[in-house]
């Protein structure tokens, strides 16, 4: 874009929706140019503020795999639009036991990934902080919405693996001895928006229990199924997020690469 789109744009913030995602209404459409590629930017009103909406896996109608999204231009578009927070829904499967069809909010990490560019310094060296990778902000906020709304949820850390096939057997023994949840999408992401001193939020369902720890098949259709029987809560808490963050944000998110370059 060549006119700085944070004065063009009033944006509360930024949702970057996974599989089965169905929270666009009525919207506009932008076409954001980046020097990672191109992306599609939806822009809707939802309870009176703009909200920028990407569907991560959504490309010219194909449904692009895991390892395959653009993460970097997906990021630097929300960027460019001046938008300081992101709310991001992924499925995952659990390796401890968490209920099928409630919420997980992340509050730490493990990238087991290896193809991805994972990261927007490549000409420099910036060692990211990543101490407290999830916006405490936007998780206490969450997490208050959820307790009140008596709506299953669960914390812990979220492991990422590169896809787009499931995980084995001997995989989830091991990844179960450190980590709770297991998924495909949440990094980079999550790592770039931080690199951009942006606030991230990841609003995880447990679709299943992780493949590997059963005797049975996992299939696309019991997940898709999942994600629509959870989809009323997650749009309710969504709604209520938007509607409860303040203006400005309090945390140190804007803080994740002060001295952090050499």
């Amino acid at each position: 874009m060549t006119q700085s789109a944070s004065e063009e744009y009033d944006i509360h913030l930024a949702l970057i929706g996974g599989v089965a995602f169905d929270f666009v209404g009525p919207c506009d459409q932008l076409n954001i140019y980046t020097p990672y590629g191109d992306v599609i930017v939806y822009l809707s009103d939802i309870g009176g503020k703009k909200i920028a909406l990407i569907p991560r896996h959504r490309y010219n109608d194909n449904h692009v795999p895991p390892h395959m999204i653009n993460y970097r231009a997906n990021i630097h578009a929300l960027k460019e639009l001046g938008i300081k927070r992101i709310i991001a829904t992924n499925s995952v499967g659990t390796m401890k036991n968490h209920p099928v069809g409630s919420f997980f909010l992340p509050d730490d990490f493990i990238d087991f990934t290896s193809n991805r560019s994972a990261t927007f310094f490549d000409e420099k060296t910036v060692h990211l902080d990543v101490s407290e990778p999830y916006c405490p902000e936007l998780r206490i906020v969450s997490r208050e919405i959820l307790t009140r709304r008596n709506i299953g949820f669960s914390e812990g850390v979220y492991v990422c693996t590169e896809g787009p096939r499931f995980e084995k057997k001997a995989e989830i023994r091991m990844m179960g001895q450190f980590g709770d949840v297991v998924g495909m999408t949440g990094i980079p992401e999550l790592v770039l928006a931080r690199e951009m001193n942006m606030c991230y939020l990841s609003i995880c369902t447990v679709t299943n229990d992780a493949c590997g720890s059963g005797s049975s098949k996992m299939t696309v259709s019991e997940v898709l199924d999942v994600l629509k029987g959870t989809n009323e809560n997650l749009k309710i808490l969504l709604m209520d997020i938007i509607d409860s963050l303040p203006e400005k944000r309090s945390c140190n998110c804007i803080m994740a690469t002060f001295d952090a370059t050499l």
